[in-house]
């Protein structure tokens, strides 16, 4: 399998490449060249296979044979250490998919572990690499990718992320763990650390440092997430219904892989992009002008993008024609008032604790299938309650149960860098 640039100025890429650099070199980001649909009889028998064995043929022709046979399979199966439960919503055709089961319990931790494994194996392989994971986060990315690479030789990972703008829970799972791992404090919202990122990228005076990315733009992070997709039809009773899926949309990272999982063959009818106030692809859809925004600060931070990455992907995919796009896509933007009903909601119908993220979703899914009743619709719920707890416990007047996982870091000492522009960020780089 090869890649190319969506900037359509660079050489065609390895997967290998791809995953080393990131970013192609004339700053796009990587695309596959082509999707083979997988056999129709596979997707008929879903429920026949496990899901490390439905996860690698996913993914086999994106990798190729740039990695074995059995350690692509042993990579698959070291990621997919835990499960993604579908939960009914009472006696309605609404069904949460659970994301949060790995170990910073967010949707990032299988895309993280995924393409720490992918490096592992390539460092390995090289045996001199020196790679630098560069990698702006509002929330739960940062902390899926410490623990997905933390211990990996030859790998250092530097975190960016907005002082004060994650919640705590999310700050101890970036800040605490040490070993290979540095966090920054960027004085700004997260654009300001993805606009930093992404400067460091197009500095020629960084290239020998080894930079790569670890947000849904590298290829290894993005495209595992397809998975989440197989392992909730392979879960449906009623395959026959019209099947919709509601996705909370930040980078849109997530919703473009439920779309190639489609491409693949997966017959999901229609995509949700459910945002919060950042509401980009929403005005979008609605004047077709793109015009991005500086981010917004809401309860749902993992959301809070004014300039989504992955949506050049989304559109590439759908040959850049808003109107066939509109056919299988639609948007919608709940602000955090709209959120914390959703959670009401959720909770006074069907006893379901939903963080803020799951609850944007799931009013997205209630809006496209309003007056329908003939349909399958699943919201994907891609962060555990507790990673929200102040709010949780505020819109719900309940009490959350720590998990393990979070117990675990709680008393760990918080160990980061205080930055305030890309001079700092520099100089922090060609130092580390």
């Amino acid at each position: 399998m090869n890649y190319f640039s969506l900037n359509n100025n660079a050489p065609k890429s390895t997967f290998k490449n791809a995953v080393i650099k990131g970013l192609a070199p004339d700053k796009g980001l990587y695309y596959p060249e082509n999707i083979r649909p997988l056999d129709p009889s596979f997707i008929a028998n879903l429920s026949q296979y496990s899901n490390k064995e439905i996860a690698y043929k996913a993914i086999e022709q994106f990798v190729g044979n740039e990695i074995d046979t059995e350690t692509l399979k042993q990579i698959v199966n070291d990621t997919l250490n835990f499960d993604f439960p579908l939960v009914k919503m009472g006696d309605s055709n609404d069904f949460s998919l659970e994301l949060f089961h790995g170990p910073t319990m967010a949707f990032k931790d299988v895309g993280a572990r995924f393409m720490a494994r992918c490096l592992g194996y390539f460092n390995k392989e090289e045996e001199n690499l020196d790679i630098r994971v560069l990698v702006a986060t509002s929330g739960d990315t940062g902390g899926a990718v410490a623990s997905g690479f933390l211990g990996v030789e030859g790998v250092k990972v530097i975190i960016l992320y907005p002082k004060g703008k994650v919640s705590d829970i999310q700050e101890k799972q970036l800040t605490t763990l040490g070993q290979n791992i540095q966090a920054l404090e960027v004085k700004g919202v997260f654009d300001d650390c993805q606009d930093m990122v992404k400067m460091a990228f197009l500095d020629n005076e960084l290239q020998h440092k080894g930079l790569t990315s670890a947000n849904s733009i590298n290829v290894a992070r993005w495209l595992p997430q397809m998975w989440y997709y197989f392992f909730a039809y392979k879960q449906l009773q009623q395959k026959e219904l019209p099947l919709y899926v509601s996705v909370p949309s930040g980078n849109f990272g997530n919703i473009c892989a439920g779309m190639v999982a489609r491409e693949l063959g997966l017959p999901i009818h229609h995509f949700v992009a459910a945002t919060n106030s950042n509401d980009t692809i929403p005005r979008f859809l609605q004047s077709g002008l793109y015009e991005p925004e500086n981010s917004k600060a809401t309860i749902s931070n993992a959301m809070d993008v004014g300039n989504p990455s992955n949506f050049v992907r989304i559109r590439k995919m759908m040959n850049n024609d808003i109107h066939k796009l509109k056919t299988i896509f639609s948007s919608y933007s709940f602000s955090d008032k709209e959120t914390k009903l959703g959670m009401k909601e959720l909770y006074k119908k069907f006893g379901y604790i939903s963080d803020p993220h799951g609850a944007v979703a799931y009013l997205g899914l209630r809006k496209e299938v309003e007056n329908n009743t003939d349909y399958n619709g699943i919201f994907l719920e891609t962060a555990h309650p507790v990673k929200f707890l102040d709010i949780v416990k505020e819109t719900l007047k309940i009490k959350v149960e720590i998990p393990v996982q979070i117990a675990a870091i709680m008393d760990g000492t918080k160990s980061t860098s205080e930055i305030k522009d890309y001079k700092e960020l520099k100089s922090f780089i060609l130092n580390s």
